[in-house]
């Protein structure tokens, strides 16, 4: 059993994934193995994360995740605590497993109540796991999930919190907000992405005892982004080793989006740092940050660049759009390059167009954007992020970030990765033109389009992460946050 904190990469699986590699597993073990193995690491956990706690509620559904509530509460008992158990079962309904950990538990003297009463130093929410469709709770399942969290009591949730959507981290209007989450055999993409990192607390990965190989046929879904390595700069370096950006952006009244994406790529290590704005009355020179160098966007050599285009760029970036698309150059779109695409078939197909001259494209859409680019709407793309963002990838032949909680990268060929750092105080205004200049930056250090969003999103995350409480996040705090 372990922990999982950002930093490693670990391989995600989906619920038909799971149930597959759970089928095999078993096939291979004697009956009712896993279910007990399962049953055990629950108990030990609920002692890890309460080791104090005597009354113990464990709230079972009706099928093997109830099972697995069961087996905990047997250890339990045995390790001298209260188990408290109730059931939604018919046990002469419920799956094999589940059937024989209920005998173990009479056997064990252990009596089923009705309904849970008094107060409880741990709630075990075994109710419904990856089984559950994404619907409403009602009825006796629903009380309890309102029992448990008016409680009061640290909540351990099994495999997921009831009520999350292991797939796709979506949840229904009333769930379980768990404490710690453990998850069984595999780590899903709900737990990290929309709602999934609200609704678990700590979450903890217990693979039954099977070796890594159990699962090497299966398909993955997606793999959690690991911390990128970071070099070390050759002494015998200059500023041409790491690129030239330009930041084509800041129509009128929004120069500050293009400064802060020319601050993050200036001191996320790009050599040198080019702004163009769309503004012919905007500023030439930016006193707090003259390394920076404005030029007329006519003016920039587009094929010797990186180029990131559209923060703050309004409508105004139409008219530089075409150019840029139809440039070698590798291009990050952001805010207002992307809903000028998705608006404009002709550049669409100018965007599609640089896949073939293997020209490298980033699109960093929020979820309205994701959505005008697919013409859905935002809660079609929210539903199931990892989907939206595959589509996206493949419809546009190019890398895509997909922001939000648990932001997702996905580009044509590759495992879509899915990210787990970053938090709320990233949710202020111009910190998505941060990522897009840091993107931009690995770019022009020559990493693949797929590799630089992995590195960017990750580090723009960490540092949101590490702030300090006392000290405000602002965006433009962030983008000169790189290397601390």
């Amino acid at each position: 059993m372990r922990k999982i904190t950002p930093g490693t990469r670990h391989p995600l699986f989906g619920v038909d994934q799971t149930r597959r590699i759970e089928v095999s597993a078993a096939e291979n073990l004697p009956p009712h193995t896993l279910m007990q193995r399962a049953g055990l690491a629950v108990a030990r956990l609920a002692l890890a994360v309460a080791p104090h706690a005597q009354r113990i509620w464990i709230a079972c559904g009706p099928g093997n995740n109830g099972g697995d509530g069961l087996e905990a509460a047997i250890h339990l008992q045995r390790w001298g605590k209260q188990p408290v158990v109730t059931w939604l079962g018919d046990v002469q309904k419920v799956p094999p497993d589940t059937a024989a950990a209920y005998q173990q538990l009479m056997d064990a003297g252990i009596a089923i109540e009705a309904h849970p009463s008094g107060n409880f130093d741990l709630c075990i929410d075994a109710l419904l796991g990856i089984g559950g469709q994404l619907r409403e709770p009602y009825g006796q399942m629903a009380d309890w999930v309102r029992h448990i969290n008016a409680s009061g009591a640290p909540v351990l949730s099994v495999d997921t919190p009831t009520g999350l959507h292991a797939d796709t981290g979506q949840t229904t209007k009333l769930h379980v907000q768990a404490s710690h989450t453990l998850s069984l055999l595999t780590l899903k993409p709900g737990l990290f992405t929309a709602n999934g990192r609200d609704a678990i607390g700590t979450l903890w990965l217990d693979t039954l005892g099977l070796a890594p190989g159990t699962w090497a046929e299966c398909e993955l879904t997606a793999w959690l982004n690991e911390k990128p390595s970071q070099a070390t700069r050759p002494h015998a370096s200059h500023k041409g080793s790491y690129g030239d950006v330009a930041v084509i952006g800041g129509a009128p009244g929004m120069t500050g989006a293009a400064l802060l994406a020319a601050s993050a790529a200036l001191h996320a290590g790009a050599g040198r740092v080019f702004v163009g704005l769309l503004d012919d009355h905007a500023m030439t020179v930016d006193v707090q940050q003259p390394e920076l160098m404005f030029r007329p966007v006519s003016s920039l050599e587009l094929s010797r660049l990186t180029v990131v285009c559209g923060c703050g760029g309004g409508q105004a970036v139409a008219q530089v759009l075409l150019a840029v698309l139809g440039s070698s150059a590798p291009v990050v779109l952001d805010a207002d390059a992307i809903n000028i695409i998705a608006e404009n078939s002709s550049l669409q197909t100018a965007l599609v167009a640089r896949s073939t001259r293997k020209s490298v494209t980033v699109l960093t859409p929020h979820p309205l954007e994701a959505a005008r680019l697919l013409g859905k709407t935002v809660h079609q793309v929210q539903h199931d992020r990892l989907s939206a963002v595959t589509d996206l990838a493949h419809r546009f032949a190019c890398t895509v970030v997909l922001k939000g909680s648990g932001t997702l990268i996905a580009s044509p060929g590759q495992i879509p990765v899915i990210n787990p750092t970053g938090n709320a105080r990233l949710a202020t205004a111009g910190t998505g033109d941060v990522l897009a200049g840091m993107l931009g930056a690995q770019l022009a250090a020559g990493h693949t389009g797929f590799e630089a969003a992995r590195r960017a999103v990750y580090r723009h995350g960490e540092l949101a992460d590490a702030w300090p409480e006392q000290r405000p996040l602002t965006a433009g705090t962030l983008a000169i946050a790189w290397g601390t």
